[in-house]
């Protein structure tokens, strides 16, 4: 990734990229913000409230109509910037749903933009229409959060945080749900996609390859978590130390989320339980 901060890169007709200055563990060197179209265009994932990336989107627009403003799904690296876009363009909001945040605790203050007020909701199959016949068509891909959109542009896919070439995907409870990725996870194998253009990270030239590779990770990855509670019980530090061995300390509270989302996937499977203290085990007979 050599792509400078604040200038749109072309990547193919129709489909610009611009990259926000929010580098971190888990946004890579920061959150991509794509331009889809020609004369009328739609933005995907504006990204973080940063206002050198606000006023770069609104440049590489260049007079251009906005039709829409939409993100995949709403944590703070990704949908605050949609209303000081909005506010400077005039444009709606049209995407994913804003979530009940007060059904996610403490961690909704920290990693959700609770601010995040959509003109128009987007399911399943609905579309945006832009720039003479062109359409962006929403994929629902709950999993990484409930409310995680991916957008279909012809045989390209924009897939937000859901799937990204340089990391597997954070899946943290309550909102995240490993049981609903790996169902999202199966449906983005079965399309065919030509490429995915993830939020972090470069684009996924091999898209079919990789999915099948994480869909295997997982499930080697659910495997290891059998086997090491089958050995004894064990809470989730234990499990993480077991699982990521050298993991750097700032992503451990992310591994945690992801064990604990397979955890509560097994336990509903009938495969663990939880046990005493913050201990987990196998269920009898599994």
């Amino acid at each position: 990734m050599d792509a400078p901060y604040a200038i749109l890169e072309p990547l193919e007709p129709g489909i610009g990229r611009l990259l926000a200055q929010n580098p971190s563990p888990f946004t890579y060197f920061g959150t991509q913000t794509y331009l889809v179209g020609d004369e009328e265009v739609v933005i995907i994932d504006p990204g973080p409230d940063l206002p050198e990336h606000v006023e770069a989107i609104v440049e590489a627009i260049d007079g251009r109509t906005l039709r829409a403003i939409a993100c995949t799904h709403t944590h703070r690296d990704h949908s605050p910037a949609s209303r000081a876009l909005k506010a400077a363009t005039g444009a709606p909001i049209i995407g994913c749903a804003p979530l009940a945040l007060e059904s996610i605790g403490p961690r909704a203050d920290a990693s959700f933009d609770k601010q995040y007020a959509p003109d128009k909701v987007l399911v399943d199959g609905e579309t945006i229409e832009f720039d003479s016949g062109k359409t962006l068509i929403a994929v629902a891909t709950p999993g990484h959060t409930s409310n995680h959109l991916c957008y279909a542009f012809g045989d390209a896919l924009f897939t937000g945080d859901h799937v990204m070439g340089w990391s597997t995907t954070v899946v943290v409870p309550p909102d995240g749900d490993m049981a609903a990725y790996m169902r999202s996870m199966e449906l983005l194998r079965q399309r065919g996609d030509r490429i995915y253009y993830p939020a972090h990270g470069p684009a996924v030239t091999k898209p079919n390859q990789l999915v099948r590779g994480m869909i295997g990770h997982r499930m080697q990855r659910e495997r290891q978590i059998l086997k090491l509670v089958g050995e004894k019980p064990r809470d989730i530090f234990d499990i993480v130390a077991n699982a990521y061995p050298g993991l750097d300390q700032r992503l451990v509270p992310a591994a945690g989320g992801s064990v604990y989302a397979h955890l509560l996937d097994l336990q509903q499977r009938g495969l663990v339980e939880a046990g005493e203290g913050d201990t987990w085990t196998m269920s009898p007979g599994s």
